[in-house]
């Protein structure tokens, strides 16, 4: 029993002969092998292929109405011809405002007044000078009528030679003398009557009234504000009251490319889309053709009509156009009712005329290079007539340096 114990004890004891350099090898391998594992963890998450943030859109499909066959599109923006910022003639103090956003005005009618008692004080003025004036013309012809009278007496005196000469040249004088202050004095009664006029003039200038009937689309001047004709007092004086559009002028003006400006003709048919209404568009025919070419953008300005004229239709509304075609398309033809357009954004295509491309995101995240077919015009969003489907995403905005085959993410919205 006793030896039993002791041999087991003996299976307890360090055995202080393994050779100390071999340990220190496995323990140095184990070192080695937790480095490189580490290394290498390190390495992957730093080397790994991270996916490029990128914008992307939808394809989105729409029907057309067959027989619209569109030759160019464009973009452009509503305008109205008929539009002015209404302000006073004079600088002033406005004494109170009668209009609000949305009013419909009239020709004529009383948008706002200045304070005009300056304008009444010299208006009363110039109304007693003018009074003053024709009371001293009345005294001065009754004192000619008088002179002219005592002349003739004293000519017959002279004459019978109980008057001397003198007193006749002297009669004569003071008659002469007031007939020529009569005149005079009539010159001052049409100066002052005219002074009234200018008083009274001033004083309706004080009363803004709308030049034309049309709607206010904006109220710049609350009472108490000074208001003028010209910028002045370092940004503290409104230069308007408002400003009126009529309603009945409104129409397209649209930017066409130079290039294709052969496929536009004045009377040519148009198809208006309003951004705020894209599924109704409105039909509307070319104005005219501005003879007149910008350099920098290498277009042509458009002016386009609305065939009729609707209250939604407002002033500065974005809007797309398609120049349509005389020709019946092969859709009305075969008796069909509309077809199917693909549309992206402008900015989604890449490359020049002739040779466009996208890049669309499969499914896993990775960029294709595809060549599409673009409708010409520079409508946005454009029109693709081939190279695309409904539902595929395709890239708007992203870096340059994008390759096919990369991985690429949706953008985090800001």
């Amino acid at each position: 029993m006793a030896q039993d114990l002791k041999d087991q004890l003996a299976s307890l004891k360090i055995d202080r002969s393994a050779d100390p350099a071999e340990l220190g090898r496995g323990r140095l391998w184990i070192a080695v092998l937790l480095v490189v594992a580490v290394a290498g963890g390190l390495a992957y998450f730093f080397l790994r292929p991270r996916a490029i943030a990128v914008r992307t859109a939808t394809v989105e499909e729409s029907a057309v109405q067959a027989g619209e066959a569109s030759v160019l599109n464009a973009s452009g923006y509503v305008t109205a011809r008929r539009q002015a910022t209404v302000s006073s003639k004079v600088t002033g103090k406005v004494a109170e405002v009668l209009l609000e956003e949305g009013m419909r005005v009239e020709e004529g009618q009383v948008l706002a007044r200045l304070d005009n008692r300056q304008a009444s004080l010299e208006l009363n003025l110039a109304q007693a000078q003018l009074v003053s004036a024709e009371r001293a013309l009345d005294e001065t012809q009754v004192n000619l009528d008088r002179a002219r009278k005592d002349f003739t007496r004293s000519a017959e005196l002279a004459k019978g030679g109980v008057s001397s000469q003198s007193a006749l040249d002297l009669a004569q004088a003071e008659s002469e003398g007031l007939a020529a202050r009569l005149v005079r004095q009539r010159g001052d009664v049409e100066v002052a009557r005219s002074g009234v006029a200018i008083a009274r003039q001033a004083l309706d200038d004080t009363v803004i009234r709308a030049p034309f009937a049309g709607v206010a689309i904006s109220k710049d001047a609350q009472p108490g504000e000074m208001v003028s004709p010209v910028s002045a007092g370092g940004g503290f004086t409104r230069t308007g009251i408002s400003t009126i559009v009529d309603m009945s002028s409104l129409e397209i003006e649209v930017d066409v490319n130079e290039a294709y400006l052969q496929r536009v003709v004045p009377g040519q048919r148009v198809r208006a889309t309003l951004d705020a209404y894209p599924d109704d568009p409105f039909a509307a025919h070319v104005i005219t053709i501005i003879p007149s070419a910008d350099r920098d953008k290498a277009t042509v300005q458009v002016r386009i009509g609305f065939d009729r004229l609707e209250p939604r239709i407002l002033p500065d509304m974005g809007v797309k156009v398609a120049f349509l075609s005389d020709e019946k398309s092969a859709g009305e033809e075969n008796g069909e009712a509309a077809r199917r357009v693909v549309r992206i954004p402008r900015a989604a295509v890449r490359g020049a005329s002739g040779s466009e491309s996208v890049w669309v995101v499969d499914s896993q995240g990775r960029l294709e290079r595809r060549a599409v077919r673009v409708a010409a015009g520079a409508g946005d969003p454009a029109e693709v007539t081939a190279g695309l489907a409904a539902g595929e995403k395709v890239v708007v905005e992203g870096p340059a340096t994008l390759v096919a085959g990369d991985l690429v993410r949706e953008a985090a919205a800001e």
